[in-house]
């Protein structure tokens, strides 16, 4: 019995050793390079072609290895192939290869190439196959999907094994300009789908435009949703400028649409904007920015409801509404903040702020060929620079050429503030306008604000500004402004002068720094100044400062370019009536000139006697 034993075990062993022995040699003479080809051309619908012959592999997988293979359409044989590899690895099926059949389960390509197109919705798609047990089993759950949209029969839908298709080390180009462009590179990953009418998924990553990605993609039902369906889908997008997450239903019919929750991150929008090549340019650093929202999409429209959003931090709650419709995408709708950097937020759609650290720069006004924008926005606080705002109220629109921003009504300086700043793009060049309206504010703090120190008054004012320019830069705005200003001030102060130090200096004669007599502060009952402006420089019409004792006024002009000054001015006060010749009392004149620049002004008296003689 023993020895019986030993022989059937001996003999068992023999017949599994030839027939792993034999495997090489049914495959190399029945599993033919033909015959493989066809099966995969059977499965995927293109035409399959093997220039090398197989190789095959007995441990520790049974499988072939192919060289040089392509996939390419049935209909166009002079066109590049829709897939090459260098090399492909098919896990077969030892029994079925003995049977002289080709059953394989996963199929790897190394280094493929995929050649894509660009669809009508901007997506970069490969060519379609006419044919295959692919396109036959999209057809037929086609056919069940029509049957009942709403609930087609999953019972019904084919159920054929595919497997397993893996990819290592490739690319994605696509015919640009007559030449084929790199779009995506170091391409790795897998697509895991054991049958037909069971759930799906894939994983991938690669380079694209210098960033590595990371996308994954799941589908309980993905048949149904190639064939027109609505079916529940998992998407996730990574990469260093942005990540971005979607959850929800889909369809891929000609009326296709989502209907989920999205998210949506980047640590700099401004990185986000330049890296992928939306030609929206913004001029200043604009930090990180989160959206969560529920998405709606269907046919050239996409809105955002019940959206919170964090813009370097600060959370905000809206909607939005993005159509594509017309020749340029529409992005509409309203966002409500606790705090807001205003320049920072619409630094992504309008020119606002300068594009260097050192100084004002060119204005890019070309997001205006890319979008038409109309945006509420409101915050309880927020910044536009220096300038703390409260309760705001604002727009954003950008249409045709015209980019408009407005500050409708705010709070600052203890008053009202009211902007608007507006970009219109004419044959003859961008013009920029820019208005401000300042009621009942603080006229120290706003002057502050504004840069000025010197000659400050300080009290309730009420400030109008009106500028209009070129828009070439932010520096010939003001070099060659056109427009208007006037202020008009309450009781309170003049600062940064010393009036009897001032008036002591006149009477000495020969010229002296306004800084060797800032030293005071002159109570004044009221201010007002009406400057008009042309070509960037202002001439004051009318500079006044009055208070119980004396008057000061100027008049003249000041330049933005250089910074010059060129004024005229005097001091007048009351004399005694003991000292007029006639016994009247008259007003006394000290009259000065005021030279140098902003930042260094200095006075030359001219004379000092009785106003108007």
């Amino acid at each position: 019995m023993i020895r019986r034993g030993i022989w059937a075990i001996g003999v068992a062993v023999l017949v599994i050793a030839l027939v792993v022995a034999a495997l090489p040699l049914f495959a190399s003479t029945r599993i033919v390079r033909d015959r493989i080809a066809w099966e995969m051309s059977a499965w995927s619908g293109f035409r399959v072609t093997i220039q090398g012959s197989p190789r095959i592999e007995v441990w520790p997988k049974f499988r072939a290895i192919l060289s040089d293979v392509t996939l390419s359409q049935w209909t166009e044989t002079d066109a590049p192939p829709v897939i090459e590899a260098e090399r492909v690895e098919v896990d077969l099926s030892a029994m079925a290869a003995l049977r002289g059949d080709v059953v394989f389960s996963t199929a790897r390509l190394v280094r493929p190439t995929i050649r894509v197109q660009r669809a009508t919705n901007g997506f970069y798609l490969p060519a379609i196959p006419t044919g295959g047990r692919i396109t036959r089993s999209i057809d037929t759950a086609r056919g069940v999907v029509s049957a009942d949209p709403a609930k087609p029969d999953l019972s019904k839908l084919p159920a054929d094994p595919f497997g397993t298709v893996e990819f290592r080390d490739g690319r994605m180009v696509a015919l640009v300009g007559g030449k084929e462009t790199e779009i995506l590179s170091s391409l790795t990953g897998q697509a895991n789908w054991a049958a037909m009418n069971s759930n799906a998924t894939m994983t991938a990553t690669g380079i694209w435009r210098g960033e590595s990605v990371a996308v994954d993609f799941a589908s309980p039902n993905p048949l149904v949703l190639f064939a027109g369906g609505a079916a529940p889908i998992t998407l996730s997008f990574k990469a260093a400028p942005a990540t971005f997450s979607f959850d929800g239903m889909a369809s891929m019919s000609e009326n296709g649409y989502f209907d989920g929750q999205a998210k949506f991150a980047a640590p700099s929008l401004r990185r986000v904007l330049e890296w992928s090549q939306a030609g929206i340019a913004p001029s200043a650093a604009i930090g990180s920015v989160s959206v969560a929202s529920k998405v709606t999409a269907s046919a050239g429209r996409v809105k955002f409801e019940n959206t919170t959003v964090a813009l370097d931090n600060n959370p905000g709650m809206g909607a939005l509404d993005f159509s594509f419709g017309e020749a340029l995408p529409v992005i509409s709708g309203t966002l409500a903040f606790d705090t807001l950097d205003l320049r920072s937020f619409l630094s992504a759609f309008t020119p606002l702020a300068p594009t260097g650290e050192s100084g004002p720069g060119e204005i890019d006004t070309s997001f205006a060929d890319k979008v038409n924008l109309d945006l509420r926005l409101s915050a309880a606080h927020a910044t536009a620079g220096p300038v703390q705002l409260a309760d705001v109220a604002a727009t954003a629109q950008v249409k045709n050429g015209l980019a408009v921003f407005d500050i409708s009504d705010a709070s600052a300086f203890g008053g009202n503030i009211q902007s608007s700043l507006r970009f219109d793009r004419k044959p003859e060049g961008t013009q920029v306008e820019i208005r401000l309206l300042a009621s009942d504010v603080d006229g120290g703090a706003f002057a502050t604000a504004a840069g000025m120190t010197r000659l400050v008054p300080v009290g309730t004012a009420t400030v109008s500004v009106i500028l209009k320019g070129p828009g070439k830069s932010w520096d010939s705005i003001f070099e060659n402004a056109d427009g208007s200003v006037t202020a008009t001030f309450g009781p309170g102060a003049l600062t940064g002068l010393n009036l009897p130090a001032f008036l002591k200096r006149t009477e000495q004669g020969g010229f002296f720094a306004l800084d060797d007599v800032s030293n005071g502060t002159l109570p004044i009952d009221g201010a007002e100044i009406k400057a008009s402006i042309s070509k960037g420089v202002a001439r004051l019409d009318k500079a006044e400062a009055n208070s119980a004792k004396s008057k000061i006024w100027l008049s003249g002009i000041a330049s933005y370019a250089g910074r010059g000054l060129a004024l005229s001015g005097g001091v007048i006060q009351p004399e005694p009536a003991a000292k007029q010749p006639d016994g009247q009392q008259g007003p006394n004149q000290s009259s000065f000139f005021v030279g140098g620049t902003w930042s260094t002004p200095f006075i030359s008296p001219i004379s000092r006697g009785i106003s108007g003689e």
